[in-house]
């Protein structure tokens, strides 16, 4: 695709303006809710442990702005990053840009790690393991299945990440067949539909350390990447061990996948959609197309968990909004690149 939607900005540009719409966005969704807060004075409340302001703030609004609402909206920030650089990378290291987490079996492979740890009543540092072993045991079966088939056939990976994600969807659901209906079950029907409805500073300190390092790592490669996503003869040929590279960009994906699986539940289309955004943006290079891709991640995760606590009283589930949303995205995505707007 050709970054037609700013035309006349730079790269380096765009993820500035990003990085401004997403701190402002950030301000206003700390101010809605069923208790609103005008804008300024979410200003001046960030602002009081460094300077008091004119007029003091209360208590309740403390407690909403530092307590109910930053961490939410932090963690939504985060796993939309997380998840749309994921996207962004598999789609370089795979070269197809019909790649995603949930598309390769990812998510589904995390969420079986998920419910097998409520089932067995694990800790959420045990949760969190689980997702990850799965997981990457998911998209370890995908790459091994292409690999066999045809792993340059774009169809293929297709649908071996269909049959991945079928199988641990199987899983999932024996999982739930055996959960206690009064306890359990609930649980895990609550948890698979994502939400940052229980998001706390606890949830939020335990997805950071994987996220954030995983993430710093997948944006020191992004050149590398680039690389990979002009073919494994091509990338052998300017000096890259391809193998060993493949597969540590496979674990850190699967770590932030497996994170944000682990405190939010399956929240689907974020990696799949996004980077596409991304591209229409700043074009397909991987050195700017991932900062803008988290960038519009993690904007994008916000402005929907703040349609999905705010729109009606009770609360919308965020894999409900995004699939809504990202499904026909995702179609128009689709028919342009039939059209022979090229992504890669």
């Amino acid at each position: 695709m050709s970054a037609t939607a700013f035309p006349r900005l730079a790269p380096q540009a765009v993820i500035a303006v990003l990085a401004i719409l997403l701190s402002v966005a950030a301000v206003v969704s700390l101010g809605m809710g069923r208790y609103d807060i005008p804008f300024l004075r979410v200003v001046e409340i960030l602002r009081s442990p460094i300077s008091a302001p004119a007029v003091p703030i209360t208590a309740t609004e403390a407690n909403v702005v530092f307590t109910v609402r930053m961490p939410r909206i932090l963690l939504a920030l985060l796993t939309g990053a997380g998840l749309a650089l994921s996207g962004a990378t598999l789609q370089g290291v795979f070269r197809n840009p019909l790649v995603g987490p949930q598309v390769v079996g990812v998510s589904s492979g995390a969420a079986f790690g998920g419910t097998l740890a409520i089932l067995l009543s694990f800790s959420r540092y045990g949760l969190l393991g689980a997702a990850s072993a799965f997981g990457l045991s998911a998209l370890i079966i995908v790459y091994a299945l292409n690999g066999i088939v045809a792993r340059r056939n774009i169809l293929a990976l297709v649908l071996a990440g269909v049959v991945v994600s079928g199988f641990f969807g199987a899983l999932v659901s024996l999982v739930q067949y055996l959960a206690d209906t009064e306890d359990k079950l609930p649980t895990m029907v609550f948890w698979l539909l994502g939400s940052f409805a229980t998001a706390n500073w606890e949830k939020f300190s335990l997805v950071i350390g994987p996220v954030v390092i995983s993430g710093l790592l997948l944006l020191g490669l992004r050149w590398r990447i680039n690389l990979l996503s002009i073919g494994d003869e091509d990338a052998r040929a300017l000096g890259v061990n391809v193998e060993p590279l493949r597969w540590l960009i496979l674990i850190l994906v699967s770590c932030i996948v497996a994170a944000q699986v682990a405190v939010s539940g399956i929240i689907g289309w974020v990696g799949l959609v996004v980077p596409h955004m991304a591209r229409m943006l700043v074009g397909p290079d991987h050195r700017v197309m991932m900062p803008a891709s988290l960038l519009i991640g993690g904007l994008y995760l916000l402005v929907i968990d703040t349609i999905a606590r705010t729109a009606t009283g009770s609360e919308i589930p965020l894999g409900i909004l995004t699939a809504l949303i990202g499904t026909p995205v995702f179609a128009l995505v689709l028919r342009r690149t039939q059209r022979g707007a090229r992504g890669f």
